[in-house]
């Protein structure tokens, strides 16, 4: 019983020798990483290859169980992931001391194959960080695997040696601990072989942690730039201000939606892991391709000098449930962009322009395809600076991002923008449609009730139901709110404020005992009422009637 106990300790002790391996493989890549850039980072880089290779429809499941923290669980499961990994490695590393060190090379490489295949990289510099880091634990797995106390079965001490079935013998006379056999070596207490591994393990620790810890501080250090950059930027009153809102626009209810979206509650859903920060006096925006005339380099400053308008717009992700809550409004401030299209000699296909499709393209690698002639129809698509008053944050896409009113996001509001490419549907497939979302996405008409809460416990009496309802590009007509499958009550509708923003709405209903079902719907302006038919969001959008349970006591 003694030497099972004292081998199952050593196991205990060799696996966690693989943890420390890959804690200081992972520590070293961020300090390397430095050097190279924050994106090349083993976690980073395979995770973004991860969301590059997730269907569709694992990436919405995601979004619904996660929210916006679904990139902390994703970067928080690769890590558990490794951890498994490298215990296993330590365990192998028992029996076939080599091969657990080939091993954690391998996975370096997959780290470099990652980071070197992302659609943002920038050549095989991004393969160091894994393959240094790679580098590193491999050599403390083998230094640590040496260090490991004598036991029983497994490569060294009795039986060392000695070639089994199946088994790699290893070849260590010179190099491995001598064979001992007092029983304090066989035994997993402590003795002198225990006392040294802990202590190298404790050693590669301690200085694993403070190389991790001094290249997360020198990465950050490197954003500082970008964080001046941006702090001194001061946005030029606009030449086309915002139409000044209509009184009652806001119904200030307790639990409804402000009609203004701050800016910390405003909703992030993107692919990137690390948010890109942008020195605005680096940046530029090449417009070019098909139909053309006159391609443009933009830089920061110069789009400032442009002709700026304010509008007030919602946007919507495509990746929003029936009742969820990603969308948002908020005054954007911006270039128009039919304008600077127009300049650069682009014509819309209805006037005999030859591209049908603007693809934009992203620092982080991401494409968006949006309709040229959606562009170009009047709207107001802009080329965005501001946000409610303030340069763009780094989360909302400093120091530009596009907006495009009436189209979902993820084809119209490119984050991080540096390139604008002319080019058709038949062919480029952008970042979303490859992974089989709709190439044209029209935000669809769609209504919420914000209160009461769903679950809530109500007393007899009137309640006040309230929410909000969006048809961007068209504008909310009418709202309607009915109780367990009966007749639809018309909503009392709060002021009507730009056409590209959501409405507030509210009804007044005389609640009585029991558990009921409040549903909601809304008609837009061109008198089309939603649908009740259930849809998920991929491909275009979800849609049916919002619907909350509550209780009347």
């Amino acid at each position: 019983m003694k030497q099972r106990n004292g081998e199952l300790g050593r196991r205990a002790l060799a696996s966690s020798g693989g943890l420390v391996a890959g804690y200081a493989a992972l520590a070293v890549a961020e300090l390397v990483s430095v050097a190279v850039r924050p994106e090349a980072s083993p976690v980073t880089a395979v995770g973004g290859a991860v969301i590059d290779r997730t269907p569709a429809a694992v990436k919405d499941w995601a979004i619904r169980q996660f929210g916006t923290a679904d990139k902390l669980a994703l970067q928080l499961g690769i890590l558990g992931v490794l951890a498994v990994l490298a215990g296993v490695l330590g365990l192998l590393g028992l029996r076939y001391r080599r091969s657990a060190s080939a091993g954690v090379l391998l996975f370096g490489v997959a780290g470099a194959v990652a980071a070197t295949g992302r659609p943002d990289t920038v050549g095989a510099v991004d393969a160091v960080p894994s393959l240094v880091g790679a580098v590193a634990g491999a050599g403390v797995l083998y230094v640590l695997r040496a260090r490991l106390p004598v036991g029983a079965g497994g490569g060294t001490g009795q039986g060392a040696g000695r070639k089994t079935e199946g088994s790699e013998p290893e070849r260590e006379t010179e190099s491995s601990e001598p064979e001992r056999s007092s029983e304090p070596e066989r035994s997993s207490g402590p003795g002198p072989g225990r006392r040294g591994f802990l202590m190298a393990a404790g050693a590669v620790t301690a200085v694993s942690t403070g190389a991790g810890l001094w290249g997360r501080r020198l990465n950050a250090s490197a954003s500082v730039d970008a964080e001046a950059s941006r702090a001194a930027v001061e946005l030029p009153a606009p030449d086309s201000p915002a139409p000044r809102l209509p009184r009652g626009v806001d119904l200030k209810l307790p639990g409804l939606t402000p009609y203004r979206t701050p800016t910390r509650d405003f909703y992030r859903v993107d692919t990137a892991l690390t948010v890109p920060r942008l020195d605005a006096g680096r940046w530029r925006l090449r417009i070019h391709g098909k139909g053309v005339r006159n391609p443009l380099t933009l830089d920061f400053d110069a789009l400032l000098r442009r002709r700026l308008i304010e509008r007030d717009a919602t946007m919507t992700c495509v990746s929003n449930e029936v009742g969820g809550p990603y969308v948002g409004s908020a005054r954007w401030l911006g270039v128009p962009l039919a304008e600077v299209l127009r300049e650069a000699g682009v014509r819309p296909p209805s006037q005999g322009g030859r591209a049908d499709q603007l693809v934009a393209r992203s620092v982080d690698g991401m494409t968006l395809g949006t309709p040229v002639e959606t562009v170009m129809d009047g709207r107001d698509a802009m080329l965005v600076v501001g946000m409610n008053g303030e340069p763009l944050p780094f989360e909302h896409g400093f120091p530009v991002r596009m907006l495009v009113p009436g189209l979902y996001g993820y084809v119209s509001a490119c984050k991080w923008l540096q390139d604008l490419e002319l080019t058709t549907f038949a062919a480029y497939d952008t970042y979303w449609v490859e992974r089989k979302w709709a190439r044209k996405a029209p935000i669809k008409t769609e209504s919420r009730i914000d209160t009461p809460r769903p679950f809530a416990s109500l007393k007899t009496g009137t309640v006040t139901v309230a929410g909000v309802a969006w048809a961007q590009h068209k504008g909310i007509e009418r709202v309607e709110v009915r109780v367990d499958d009966g007749g639809w009550h018309e909503a009392e509708l709060a002021a009507q404020g730009p056409v590209d923003t959501w409405r507030q709405w509210m009804w007044r209903w005389p609640a009585k005992p029991g558990t009921h079902t409040l549903q909601v719907r809304a008609t837009d302006r061109t008198g089309a009422t939603q649908t009740s038919a259930r849809a998920r969001p991929i491909p275009d959008g979800a849609s049916g009637h919002h619907s909350v349970v509550v209780t009347v006591t």
